[in-house]
């Protein structure tokens, strides 16, 4: 088996959730069967077993605050429209969480402890909805919105739930509203001034304290994600100092009296531990590279998932000890990243650089590989695929965009002003770059992403036809007015965002911007791979750009298959990169440029 399959069918397992009153009660995902699913860890025995075992794997699940239910959200073949299901922690027949609520997309859960859950719910039909589900009664409905929105959190006594919602009608920056359970509004949180200003807000919990009325909540009053403590019946804010470059998030340590500092910058992320009485900011210790995610427990200590593009991932705990270590072999490892800093038209790009070891001097042919999003940021984290290209002797350069997050709220706003055609700015920049140091032979450059990043990638085919290769584009938005037409209603809202209306409102920013409006200046070969189950970038409008390939005989490859927005199953992931490696191998010319 060569290693780059070797990476993908190794055994890996996530952060471990923890049940907040039975702390030794635990629910991971693991791929350990081949596709990834659900386990229950109880820590005081050591006992592991599979809670679902669904044929396109199930990854959204939660615990009840006592630890007695494990909550898992179940769709239909990755559509991402379903129901809340539940099954006994020990084991047992899953049965309706939600008895009385029709499917729909999840809009977030909260579970309170008599048994009270808060339930979000998104349809084209409704909008968005939270309903009120106690044990033994019919669902109340306490909020309705055409614009999109979501359960934030429940308070400890679970009395009070925070609602994230965009009445305003700007998707990329929420508003909060603190309601009791029967619906009516305790406090409002709205930095967007009515959406005048483009600034969001986001619940990251109530603190874990009975009775205690504190929010933690992110802000980005200052260019950047921050957090702050809001007493929502005090209504005080309390900001917090932390003087620490780039993003920070937070949640609550399980005591209340300190929290646990996420800090992200320039593609690493560490840990912090903010003491709320004496401020004081004392660094927790992990290695370079990226902390993915991080929970603190009731002894103090902290767990998180680290990786490096070198490293592969794995859980550990600031007591030194691997938390939890899958079964089976570990993946082989990769080559380190290089950090690139290019001028671009909108300010300084960073791009992550790997070159392939034992390959020569270069230049190398390069793949452009485009992190989706948009609003997200490739790090440095272990990643199979990536590594895969490596192995074949391709560079890898992944390009953090604007419109990426973790270099400030204007550089990520700025993916609002010509979609796609920004982020194809830089990734040219970096492109440029990439040839004029000698990395990348330009007759060999692959442009490749999946979801928004296969969008650019067509998007890129089209607009700069001269300069790429080879592309390949998986889950891709192909033709933007068919793909708001059929996508889930939360993505019709942040489209109504990013180009300042509909299609019928605004039809030459959505023309612009649509990689079917350049389909016919494509030169390069093009693999597509789309899910036919996809709410988020839907089957049909892909079938309409290829039918323009098919056209004019531009040479293309499309392959479909039964999941949605990509595949949770190890051996769909690894036949779909085999695919196009092969494709890129066969169409890329032999040897260096001319």
């Amino acid at each position: 088996m060569p290693d780059w399959e070797k990476r993908f069918r190794a055994p890996r397992v996530g952060l471990p959730d923890w049940a907040e009153d039975a702390p030794d009660r635990s629910l991971f995902v693991s791929n350990a069967t081949g596709t990834y699913e659900l386990y229950a860890w109880d820590r005081a025995s050591g006992t592991q077993r599979q809670a679902t075992d669904r044929p396109n794997g199930t990854t959204d699940g939660t615990l009840s605050p006592d630890g007695a239910w494990i909550w898992w959200f179940s769709d239909t073949d990755g559509d991402e429209f379903g129901v809340w299901v539940r099954q006994p922690f020990e084991g047992g027949p899953d049965e309706p969480a939600t008895p009385g609520l029709e499917p729909s997309y999840p809009g977030g859960l909260a579970i309170g402890r008599d048994g009270t859950a808060v339930v979000g719910r998104s349809t084209d039909e409704d909008g968005s909805t939270l309903h009120v589900v106690r044990p033994g009664a019919e669902p109340v409905e306490i909020y309705r919105h055409h614009e999109s929105a979501g359960v934030g959190d429940l308070s400890r006594d679970g009395t009070l739930v925070v609602i994230e919602h965009t009445e305003h009608g700007d998707a990329m920056h929420s508003s909060l509203r603190v309601v009791t359970l029967d619906g009516a509004t305790v406090a409002e949180l709205d930095d967007s001034k009515g959406g005048t200003e483009e600034l969001g807000l986001s619940a990251l919990g109530f603190a874990p304290v009975a009775g205690d009325t504190r929010l933690l909540v992110g802000h980005q009053r200052r260019g950047r994600w921050e957090p702050m403590v809001w007493d929502v019946v005090a209504g005080t804010e309390e900001a917090l100092d932390i003087d620490l470059p780039g993003d920070v998030s937070a949640e609550w340590y399980p005591d209340g009296g300190a929290l646990l500092i996420a800090h992200e910058f320039e593609a690493r992320g560490e840990l912090w531990r903010y003491d709320l009485a004496t401020r004081e900011l004392v660094r927790v210790d992990t290695p370079p590279g990226t902390v993915s995610g991080a929970t603190a427990r009731p002894d103090g200590t902290v767990e998180y998932q680290w990786s490096s593009a070198a490293e592969p991932a794995s859980v550990r705990s600031t007591t030194g000890a691997v938390v939890l270590d899958p079964p089976g072999f570990r993946p082989p490892g990769s080559v380190p990243v290089e950090d690139v800093w290019v001028q671009g038209p909108g300010g300084r790009i960073h791009a992550l650089a790997q070159r392939p070891a034992g390959h020569g001097e270069g230049p190398f042919p390069t793949i452009f590989e485009i992190h989706g999003g948009p609003t997200w940021h490739d790090s440095d984290a272990f990643a199979a695929t990536p590594a895969a290209w490596l192995d074949h002797g391709f560079a890898v350069v992944r390009v953090n965009y604007r419109g990426s997050t973790g270099y400030g709220r204007e550089w990520t706003d700025a993916l609002k002003h010509r979609v796609g055609l920004i982020e194809l700015e830089d990734i040219d920049a970096v492109r440029a770059w990439a040839v004029e140091s000698g990395l990348a032979d330009p007759a060999r450059l692959v442009l490749s992403g999946g979801s928004w990043g296969g969008y650019l990638s067509l998007l890129g085919l089209g607009t700069q036809p001269e300069v790429w290769a080879v592309g390949l584009a998986a889950v891709p938005v192909a033709d933007y007015v068919a793909a708001y037409e059929d996508e889930m209603e939360p993505l019709k809202a942040l489209d109504r965002t990013l180009f300042g209306g509909t299609p019928e409102e605004v039809p030459d920013r959505f023309a612009a911007s649509s990689p079917l409006t350049y389909v016919d200046a494509v030169r390069a070969p093009v693999h597509i791979a789309a899910g036919v189950n996809d709410p988020r970038c839907p089957i049909r409008q892909i079938d309409n750009y290829v039918e323009r390939l098919v056209a004019r005989g531009a040479e293309h490859e499309v392959y479909r298959y039964d999941a949605g927005h990509g595949s949770l199953v190890v051996e769909e992931r690894i036949k779909q990169v085999r695919m196009e490696l092969d494709f890129a191998l066969k169409h890329l010319p032999r040897g260096a440029s001319a």
